[in-house]
């Protein structure tokens, strides 16, 4: 892309922030060109982060029913997937996705749990429950 298509959409994403973006200048060269964002790019953003929170809404009717932990409804309130979380965690996808059964959720170690607390920001206590609402 040369240095002048850079786009500059004023994208609502980037709140009011600019992005750097890599492109090629008049000798050829590469460049970092400042961009405020670009209609695609947002619509993309948008569509997953309304994906995110639909799986977040379904979790957590299903952890207020029981039938998952509250693991999976923590992990997409963090905008996260099991893939991410596993990768964050180290633990592997398969033991993550077996983590949401509440019976086995409910028998992990404190080790776990604190390594799943970590890494979404939150306290066991709180990845041990579900919120009366969701939004």
């Amino acid at each position: 892309m040369d240095k002048e298509e850079v786009p500059q959409d004023n994208s609502a994403s980037y709140a009011g922030l600019r992005k750097l973006l890599y492109a090629v200048d008049e000798q050829g060269k590469y460049v970092g060109v400042p961009s405020t964002g670009w209609e695609a790019e947002a619509e993309a953003t948008e569509t997953a982060i309304s994906e995110l929170d639909r799986l977040r809404r379904d979790a957590w009717q299903r952890a207020r029913a029981g039938q998952t932990s509250a693991l999976e409804y923590h992990m997409y309130a963090n905008r996260m997937e099991p893939e991410t979380l596993s990768a964050t965690t180290g633990i592997w996808r398969w033991r993550v996705q077996r983590h949401f059964a509440p019976q086995r959720f409910a028998k992990l170690p404190m080790r776990l749990l604190t390594r799943y607390a970590d890494a979404m920001g939150i306290t066991v206590e709180a990845l041990r429950s579900v919120p009366e609402k969701t939004d």
